[in-house]
């Protein structure tokens, strides 16, 4: 039956059940992005040539990818592919999704570090996909940028990424969390990190394809110590921050003000800065 439908049908068809779960705003998206990954067409080549077939193959895996979409896998899962400034990464079960939110922490992290420094040396706590160690080197590629993880899978994914970006970066596997581990590290003039910061009591309010799929390790933090992760980011800076250096940070918007208040303990300079949507998402510290 399927062989017999035309690349129009076949669009068709995969958009209206798309709708069953999506809007007919993320469906299209969706549905452009799987036919021009899979089966190498784009949309105004489906209408300029409605009467073309697809081969028995491509109708397949077109086949497989929806019943994957069905079930709430993430189209970026699916196809093992995201796009992240201008970049199309790999991804799979052991990477967060890059978000827009954190293209807004990289853009940061370039207009600022720049300026300070030409040929600054960059930290990545937490690197995942390597998305941001990766766009940063890219953007300034006089940089020294090291990126870490807990994840060896997520090491491999962000290795395979660096290679295909041809971006020169030293990728270790350090579990952050445990202190003694920071004294393998040096000194650096930039540590970026968007941890993990979402609190456990929060799960149920995520859609399912975020929780079912995506690493919890890189998502939740216990409910008592939501802000783990950045009380170890002060630490750590403290004794690795050089003086004139900057820490770069996303942050859960309801716990931005409370992320800076722990940082201005330790450093003169915080601030909060807010994403496109004027929400407090992102929390900058230096010593001057």
């Amino acid at each position: 039956m399927f062989a017999k439908m035309t690349t129009n049908q076949q669009y068709r068809n995969f958009l209206q059940q798309l709708q069953t779960i999506f809007s007919l705003n993320e469906a299209t998206v969706i549905t452009d992005w799987v036919f021009e990954s899979v089966a190498g067409i784009e949309r105004f080549e489906i209408i300029k040539n409605p009467g073309l077939l697809l081969s028995t193959t491509v109708i397949g895996q077109l086949n497989k990818a929806l019943t994957a979409l069905l079930q709430h896998k993430p189209v970026q899962y699916v196809l093992g592919e995201a796009w992240f400034y201008k970049m199309k990464l790999t991804v799979n079960e052991h990477v967060l999704i890059p978000r827009p939110e954190t293209e807004e922490l990289v853009k940061l992290v370039v207009d600022q570090a720049m300026l300070a420094n030409a040929r600054p040396s960059i930290l990545d706590i937490g690197t995942g996909s390597g998305c941001i160690a990766i766009a940063v080197k890219k953007n300034m590629p006089e940089a020294t940028v090291t990126a870490i993880d807990v994840s060896r899978d997520a090491l491999k994914i962000a290795k395979e990424n660096a290679a295909v970006q041809q971006t020169a970066i030293d990728f270790l596997a350090v579990d952050f969390l445990a202190e003694k581990q920071w004294n393998n590290l040096p000194k650096f003039d930039c540590i970026i990190s968007n941890p993990p910061y979402i609190p456990l009591n929060e799960k149920d309010k995520l859609d399912i394809n975020v929780t079912a799929f995506e690493p919890h390790q890189a998502l939740f933090v216990p409910d008592n110590s939501p802000l783990l992760f950045y009380e170890k980011i002060a630490a750590f800076g403290k004794t690795h921050l050089n003086p004139t250096g900057t820490i770069f940070m996303e942050t859960h918007e309801d716990f931005a003000k409370k992320t800076a208040a722990l940082f201005a303990n330790n450093y003169k300079t915080v601030s909060i800065k807010k994403d496109l949507f004027g929400k407090e998402r992102m929390v900058t510290a230096s010593f001057i």
